[in-house]
């Protein structure tokens, strides 16, 4: 999640690009908002990895997802065409990831955000990306409360990437066993 905004400090762009190409070596699926900005820088980067990128319009069509929220394509291995519009399209986006990572962002990221930490969602904040990134920590004591989320900050992307997946892995491992799951079923 982060700004869609076209115009982007190079530096945070170069480090969203980093981020994709460490989520797809990992093999992770990315998912964003299908717009343009720091998103797509992420999308960017997974792609040359050789990524599996997943887009959410907000659109109800390719068409639509063009020219109405002039938003990329040509990288996405699919797009799911909600019809819901920007603020719907942050709900489904939420609910259908694992993992959400924040990268700069303004009054929307921080929609996003909110929506994932009441969702007690796992929350990488890739630090130092401006924006909503750099008052986060500060609102921590304020408006955080007990929802189950959990919020890692790291300025290095490789390294956010390795402590999120780390974190997913071991809350993964928790629930299966309180399912009573056995190894080899996992």
């Amino acid at each position: 999640m982060g700004s869609a905004a076209e115009a982007q400090d190079p530096e945070v762009a170069a480090q969203c690009r980093a981020l994709g190409r460490a989520l797809a070596e990992r093999g992770c699926c990315l998912l964003t908002g299908a717009c343009p900005g720091l998103p797509h820088e992420a999308v960017l980067g997974a792609y040359k990895a050789g990524g599996h990128v997943v887009g959410i319009s907000p659109a109800t069509s390719l068409r639509e997802h063009v020219e109405t929220f002039a938003s990329p394509f040509r990288e996405y291995g699919v797009l799911i065409y909600t019809g819901l519009g920007l603020m719907g399209r942050e709900l489904v986006n939420i609910h259908s990831s694992d993992v959400v990572v924040v990268v700069g962002g303004r009054s929307g990221t921080l929609g996003e955000f909110a929506i994932a930490y009441e969702e007690g969602k796992l929350i990488g904040v890739l630090a130092g990306t401006g924006g909503i990134t750099d008052v986060l920590p500060a609102l921590e004591d304020t408006l955080f409360k007990a929802t189950g989320a959990e919020v890692l900050y790291d300025d290095d992307p490789d390294g956010l990437v390795d402590r999120l997946l780390e974190r997913y892995l071991a809350q993964a491992e928790t629930a299966a066993a309180a399912a009573g799951l056995q190894p080899s079923d996992r």
